[in-house]
């Protein structure tokens, strides 16, 4: 079984700033991390070897620091990392980034299963997964919560929804996005670390994964944030007092005013 994970670095930090001329996140001087929605899903593909067997490759797009959580993943279990990392790539919105990711999946190849987090605490869109799916021609579950069984043959697996979960059945390959209910990320043994600390990373560039340019970065993306700003702090209430007529009273009159 080979399966792929696709993580993303992420600012540790609360504190986000934005660039006010390209309306992207500032990352220089913020300690980064794996996205935390990312460990479950490299914990899933490594019970997935560990029943299995077979190979989990971990993916990243993002600038050369972003080698650091590759390591990690390799320390939690993971057999092999690959950063994709260009400067055309920055500015890239969702639908550029699974474009690449895609891309860099593509140059891989021979992959039964494709494992995300279900988003990236960055960005929050949850499009990324289902976006390389789209690319690549591939099922997709997304929101899965318990993968019940998993063969050559095909996977069943349970997705979440409000009102409790679904029971899917998929061919391979496929790709699936995993919420934080699936597992319990484990912590790296020694062994990992020192496995992880020797680990040698594989890097590629636009021109590596032969991807199209004009798909690429800041003009390969079909979405922009115009504007960026702090909302204005929302204004105390008004509390109103008497009888519950004259309040129900007093209370029309101002929605009126609202709707006018």
């Amino acid at each position: 079984m080979n399966i792929i994970v696709c993580i993303k670095q992420v600012p540790n930090t609360t504190d986000v700033r934005i660039d006010p001329v390209t309306n992207t996140l500032i990352r220089d001087g913020v300690e980064s991390v794996i996205n935390p929605f990312d460990t479950y899903a490299i914990e899933e593909a490594v019970r997935i070897k560990e029943r299995c067997g077979g190979k989990v490759t971990v993916v990243t797009m993002g600038p050369p620091q972003a080698e650091a959580i590759l390591k990690e993943a390799i320390g939690l279990g993971c057999d092999e990392g690959v950063l994709v990392s260009d400067r055309k790539f920055a500015g890239s919105d969702t639908w550029a980034t699974s474009y690449t990711l895609a891309a860099a999946i593509e140059k891989i190849g021979n992959f039964d299963v494709i494992l995300c987090g279900k988003q990236a605490s960055d960005g929050d869109t949850a499009q990324v997964g289902p976006g390389i799916s789209a690319h690549l021609d591939i099922p997709q579950v997304t929101y899965v919560k318990k993968i019940v069984s998993i063969s050559a043959e095909g996977a069943k697996v349970e997705r979440m929804t409000e009102e409790g979960y679904d029971v899917v059945e998929t061919p391979l390959p496929c790709l699936f996005t995993v919420v934080k209910e699936i597992n319990s990320p484990r912590m790296p043994s020694l062994k990992g670390m020192m496995r992880a600390k020797s680990a040698k990373i594989t890097k590629w560039t636009a021109a590596d994964i032969e991807a199209d340019p004009a798909a690429l970065g800041l003009d390969g993306s079909p979405t922009r944030v115009v504007k960026i700003f702090t909302p204005e702090a929302r204004k105390g209430g008004e509390i109103l007092s008497g009888s519950p007529e004259q309040v129900s009273k007093e209370l029309a009159e101002l929605l009126k005013d609202v709707a006018i």
